[in-house]
C-alpha cells in the first residue's frame, strides 16, 4: 500500500491498540476538517470515503471526489466517478486461470517491446482458491470423496500444473489447493480481517479490509463486513496491476430488520425472501446496508447467508456493520487476539460500529417473524415459492411448459421402479451459500437422523451429494455424530467445493439418464445453492429449486416436486405408520443445542494452520520455474490468449459500426450461463467439433468452466447454453441463429466463421436484465473474440455491463419503452451506429439506424452505457488489459 501525497482534511492520524501504534485516516479528524455530517453516511459508503482519502493524490483520487461523498448526503446520490482501490482479490480457479493466462500473455507482450516482463505483477495481495473443479462423478458411498479427488486431479492436471507455474512465477500470489473448501468461506472462515494492516515506510497502517473477487457471491464476506463484491476476472486483473475500479458513487438502500425468525424457519427462507423483497424494489448498481433491532438475533453466518445472494437480488452489495457479533465471530473462527482487538478499536474510532443515525436514500423493512419456509425456482432465484404451495405450484409450471395431456412414465431399466415427470433425481447439499452455515447444516444432519430412526430412506432414483464449504463443515458434523446418518440417507461426502451449484453436478446413471431420455421426462433437481438457471445444474434436468439443507434431505426423501410436504406423508415407519415433515423436523433448540457442543475454534484453526500445502496429488505436482510460460501448442486446457496480439502503441479509438447483422436477438433475463455456459459441454455442438479434431473423447471434455483457459473451446462455447432461445431462429432451443442474406439456420459460432470471411459486423439485441448472473468475464470475452461490435438491450446487470466495456464491446441501452419487439426485428435487418467513429462521451445518446429488409429506414436514439471517463479509455483502448498494457509500456 503506497497512500496517496495529498491530504486535504488533515485526516492522518495515530491510534494506539494492545501497545502499538497505527497510522490511519480518521474519517472523525476529516468531518472536524470540512467534511462536515459525513458521521451520518451509511457505514458501507464511510469504507469508500476512507479509500479516497488514503489514496488522495490529486491524479486518480481528486479532493473533488472526497467532496462529493459529503455532498452525497443532501439528495442520497450521486453522479461523481470515483476511483476506488480494494486492498486484495480473491479468484476462484474458473476464473483464475484465465487471469493468469491474460497475465502470461501480458508479460511476453512487454517482453516483445524490449521492457522487462516482471513489470507485470500482481501489486496487491491476491489468493486464488481451487473450487470449481471437483464433479460429482461419485456420489453415495464411503469412497465418494478420495474417488472424485481422483478423478479431479487426473482430469485437471494440466491446469494444475499452470496455476503452480503462476504461483512461482508472479509476486503477492496465493493459492488455496483444491479440497480446501469453497473461496467464499475460505474467505469467511480464513483470509479476512475486517480491518487489514500493511507497512508503509516501517510505519504500521490500518484501513477497512476491502476486496474484489471473479466470482459473483464474493459478496459473502460483507455478512463480516468486509466490503467486496464481484468483477469480472479482465477488472479483477487490471486491479491486481494498480488498476483504480472506476466507479459511480452508489444510492444505499438501508434495510431494517426486525424481531427473529419463527420456529421452523432457516436462514435460507430468510435469505430467499429478501431476494424477493429487493429483486422487487430494484437494486442493481446499488449497495444495500442491513440495519435495525433484528441484527442482533442473526448470527455472523446468518447476515453471511444474506450477503452472499446480492447477485440475486441485483445489489452491488449487502453490507452488515461492525457489531459484537463480528468479534464473537472472529473469536470463535480462531482470529488472533491483537486481530479482534484492532477491529474493536478501529470499528468504534472510525464510526463503523453499529449505530443509528445514518441516512439512507431509501429503505425497506422486514418483520423476521413473519417469514414462512420457503423455496425458490423452477429457474430463476428470485421466484420465490412458498413451501405451502411448493406442489401446487411445481404442477402448474409443468403444465404450462410442457403442455402434457399425461404425465410421462419410464421404466429404469435393471430396477423394478419406474421415473415420472416430477420426480427429483438430484438433492444436493452444496454451495458457499449454505454450507457457511453451521445451523442449517446441523439441521440437515438432525433431520436425517429422525428419517434413520423413523426407517425412511430416500427414493432409488434421487442422486444424493454433500459438498461442504470447507473442512470444517466435517469436523463439526463427525463431532456432533450427524455424519453417518447423512451418510445412511446417501449424503455422503463427495468434495469440498462448488459442485452442483455451478453445473459439476456429473452425469446422473446411465439408466437414469436413458429413462429421461426415452420418455422426454421432466425432471427436477432441489440443492441448497444460490443459482437455478436453465440448463446449468444437468443438461437433463428441466427444472431446479433451490432450497435449505434440511429441505434438501426430506425432498431427497419424498423424491417427487409432486409431493406436498405439508400435507403427504414423506414414507412410513418400521410399524407403517405415516411419517410426515413435521414429525421429523429439528426445532431451533435442538440445532443450538448440538452446535454449541460440536463446533469450536480449535477446529477452524487447526484445518487452516496448513493451508497451503494441499491434499498429496498437489504436492507432486511439478512445474517449471520461469517468469515466461512456455506454451504449449498440444494442449486443449491452456492457451495463449489473443488479446495482446500485434498491440499498437497507440488506442484503437473509435471505429465505425456499419450495416451490421444481428447475431442473436434474445429475450429477458438472458443470464451469462446462457451467454457463457459453465456446464457440460455437448457431443454435437462446434465444441464437440474441435474436440473430435484432437482426438478428445467425450468422456474427457470435462466442462466449459474448466476449458476457460482455451479461447477456441470458449469462442465455441459462447452463446451454447442448451436453453439459450435465439428469436431469429424460432423453434430451436440452444446456440442457434440464422444467417442472413441466405436465411439459414446454424449453429452460431459457424454463423460467425461465415460473416469474418465476408468482413460483416455483428451485433446483438436483449431485452431486461441482459447479463444477469455470474461475474462471467468468458460472456464477455467470448462476444468480444465472435466479432460482435455492440449489444443492444434494455437494461444490463452492473458485472456484464462494465466487462463488455472492458473487452471492447460497446452497450448501448433502448430508452423508454423502446425494444426489440416495437421495432419488429426479425434478425434480417442492417444495423449502423451513426457518427460512432467521431467519438462519444460518457451516457451519451447516439443514433442507430435498422435498415428493414423492405427497404425502410428506422432511426432511433439510445443511451450509451459506458458510464464514466475511465470505461471510455478502456473502450478506446479496445479493452481495460489493452489500456493498462500500453500504460505500462
Amino acid at each position: 500500500m503506497k497512500p496517496g501525497s495529498k491530504n486535504s482534511y488533515n485526516s492522518l492520524s495515530d491510534l494506539e491498540i494492545g501497545g502499538k501504534k497505527y497510522k490511519y485516516y480518521s474519517i472523525k479528524a476529516a468531518e472536524n476538517n470540512g467534511l462536515d455530517g459525513v458521521s451520518k453516511l451509511p457505514k458501507s459508503l464511510k469504507v469508500l470515503l476512507e479509500n479516497l482519502l488514503r489514496y488522495e493524490d490529486d491524479l486518480s483520487v481528486t479532493k473533488n471526489q472526497i467532496e462529493a461523498i459529503k455532498e452525497w448526503l443532501k439528495t442520497k446520490k450521486s453522479k461523481t466517478e470515483i476511483a476506488y482501490r480494494p486492498a486484495r482479490v480473491l479468484l476462484q480457479d474458473y476464473t483464475g486461470i484465465p487471469a493468469v493466462a491474460d497475465l502470461a500473455a501480458m508479460r511476453e507482450a512487454v517482453k516483445e517491446k524490449n521492457k522487462d516482463p516482471n513489470t507485470i505483477n500482481p501489486l496487491s495481495s491476491v489468493d486464488l482458491v481451487i473450487d470449481h473443479s471437483v464433479q460429482v462423478d461419485k456420489f453415495a458411498s464411503t469412497n465418494s470423496l478420495k474417488e472424485n479427488v481422483d478423478i479431479e486431479f487426473n482430469r485437471n492436471s494440466e491446469r494444475y500444473s499452470f496455476l503452480k507455474w503462476g504461483q512461482q512465477a508472479f509476486n503477492n500470489f496465493r493459492i488455496v489447493p483444491p479440497g480446501t473448501g469453497i473461496c467464499h468461506q475460505v474467505n469467511l472462515e480464513y483470509l479476512s480481517k475486517v480491518v487489514w494492516s500493511e507497512k508503509y515506510k516501517d510505519e504500521d497502517y490500518i484501513f477497512p479490509d476491502t476486496l474484489v473477487g471473479t466470482d459473483s457471491h464474493t459478496t459473502m464476506v460483507n455478512g463480516l463486513s468486509v466490503l467486496g463484491w464481484g468483477v469480472g476476472g479482465i477488472e479483477a486483473e487490471a486491479g491486481m496491476l494498480g488498476q483504480p475500479i472506476s466507479m459511480l458513487i452508489p444510492e444505499v438502500i438501508g434495510f431494517e430488520l426486525t424481531n427473529k425468525l419463527p420456529e421452523g424457519t432457516t436462514a435460507t427462507d430468510l435469505v430467499l425472501t429478501v431476494v424477493k423483497m429487493l429483486r422487487d424494489k430494484g437494486v442493481v448498481g446499488k449497495f444495500v446496508e442491513f440495519y435495525g433491532e433484528g441484527l442482533k438475533n442473526l448470527t455472523l453466518a446468518d447476515r453471511a447467508t444474506i450477503a452472499n445472494m446480492a447477485p440475486e437480488y441485483g445489489a452491488t452489495c449487502g453490507f452488515f456493520p461492525i457489531d459484537d457479533e463480528t468479534l464473537k465471530y472472529l473469536n470463535f473462527s480462531g482470529r488472533n487476539k491483537q486481530t479482534v482487538d484492532i477491529v474493536e478499536a478501529y470499528a468504534k474510532e472510525q464510526g463503523l460500529w453499529a449505530s443509528d443515525g445514518i441516512e439512507f436514500t431509501d429503505t425497506v423493512s422486514l418483520d423476521m417473524s413473519k417469514v414462512v419456509p420457503t423455496i425458490s425456482g423452477p429457474k430463476r432465484p428470485q421466484d420465490k415459492v412458498l413451501l405451502t404451495e411448493a406442489s401446487s405450484n411445481f404442477k402448474k409450471v409443468y403444465e404450462e411448459i410442457t403442455k402434457k395431456k399425461e404425465p410421462s412414465s419410464a421404466k429404469v431399466s435393471g430396477e423394478d421402479y419406474n421415473l415420472e415427470d416430477g420426480n427429483i433425481v438430484i438433492a444436493a447439499i452444496t454451495s458457499c451459500t449454505n454450507t457457511s452455515n453451521p445451523s442449517v447444516l446441523i439441521g440437515a444432519g438432525l433431520l436425517a437422523k429422525k428419517a434413520i430412526e423413523k426407517g425412511l430412506t430416500t427414493k432409488p432414483w434421487v442422486k444424493t451429494s454433500l459438498a461442504p464449504g470447507s473442512q470444517v463443515v466435517t469436523d463439526y458434523l463427525a463431532k456432533a455424530g450427524l455424519n453417518t446418518y447423512l451418510d445412511q440417507l446417501g449424503f455422503n461426502l463427495v468434495g469440498y467445493g462448488c459442485t452442483t451449484c455451478i453445473g459439476n453436478s456429473g452425469p446422473l446413471p446411465d439408466n437414469i439418464s436413458d429413462a429421461i431420455k426415452d420418455k422426454n421426462i421432466y425432471a427436477v433437481s432441489v440443492l441448497s445453492g444460490n443459482r437455478n438457471f436453465e440448463g446449468r445444474i444437468s443438461p437433463l434436468v428441466k427444472a431446479n429449486y433451490l432450497a435449505s439443507p434440511p429441505l434438501v434431505v426430506a425432498y431427497a426423501i419424498a423424491g417427487s416436486m409432486n409431493k406436498d410436504l405439508y400435507k403427504d406423508p414423506l414414507g412410513k415407519d418400521k410399524d407403517g405408520n405415516d411419517v410426515f415433515l413435521k414429525d421429523i423436523w429439528p426445532t431451533n433448540q435442538e440445532i443450538e443445542d448440538t452446535l454449541q457442543k460440536s463446533l469450536n475454534a480449535e477446529m477452524f484453526i487447526k484445518r487452516y494452520s496448513n493451508v497451503s500445502e494441499g491434499p498429496e496429488q498437489w504436492q507432486k505436482i511439478k512445474t517449471e520455474e520461469s517468469s515466461i510460460y512456455n506454451w504449449e501448442d498440444t494442449s486443449t486446457y491452456v492457451k495463449k490468449p489473443p488479446f495482446f496480439d500485434n498491440l499498437s502503441d497507440e488506442p484503437e479509438g473509435f471505429k465505425e459500426i456499419k450495416d451490421a447483422r444481428p447475431l442473436l436477438i434474445l429475450g429477458d433475463s438472458v443470464t451469462t450461463d446462457h451467454i457463457s455456459p459453465a456446464g457440460s459441454i455437448q457431443k454435437e455442438s462446434p465444441t464437440g467439433e474441435y474436440f473430435m479434431k484432437h482426438q478428445i473423447l467425450p468422456k474427457d471434455y470435462n466442462s466449459y468452466g474448466s476449458r476457460r483457459g482455451n479461447h477456441e473451446v470458449m469462442m465455441r462455447g459462447t452463446f451454447a447454453n442448451i436453453r439459450i432461445r435465439n428469436e431469429m431462429a424460432p423453434g430451436t432451443e440452444g446456440g442457434f441463429t440464422k444467417l442472413y442474406p441466405e436465411e439459414k439456420v446454424m449453429p452460431v459460432y459457424d454463423a460467425v466463421v461465415e460473416y469474418k470471411k465476408r468482413g460483416t459486423d455483428l451485433v446483438v439485441i436483449g431485452g431486461k436484465e441482459y447479463g444477469t448472473g455470474s461475474s462471467r468475464d468468458w460472456a464477455a470475452k467470448g462476444t468480444k473474440l465472435l466479432g460482435v461490435k455492440a449489444v443492444l438491450a434494455e437494461s444490463f446487470e452492473r458485472i456484464h455491463r462494465s466487462n463488455l466495456i472492458g473487452m471492447g464491446v460497446l452497450p448501448l441501452q433502448f430508452i423508454g419503452d423502446m425494444n426489440r419487439e416495437n421495432l419488429n426485428l426479425k434478425g434480417s435487418e442492417l444495423i449502423s451506429i451513426i457518427d460512432i467513429e467521431k467519438g462519444i462521451n460518457p451516457r451519451d445518446e447516439v443514433e442507430v439506424e435498422f435498415k428493414y429488409q423492405s427497404g425502410d429506414i428506422k432511426k432511433i436514439k439510445m443511451l450509451c452505457r459506458i458510464d464514466t471517463k475511465n470505461e471510455l479509455e478502456y473502450y478506446k483502448n479496445g479493452g481495460i488489459l489493452q489500456y493498462v498494457l500500453r500504460n505500462m509500456i
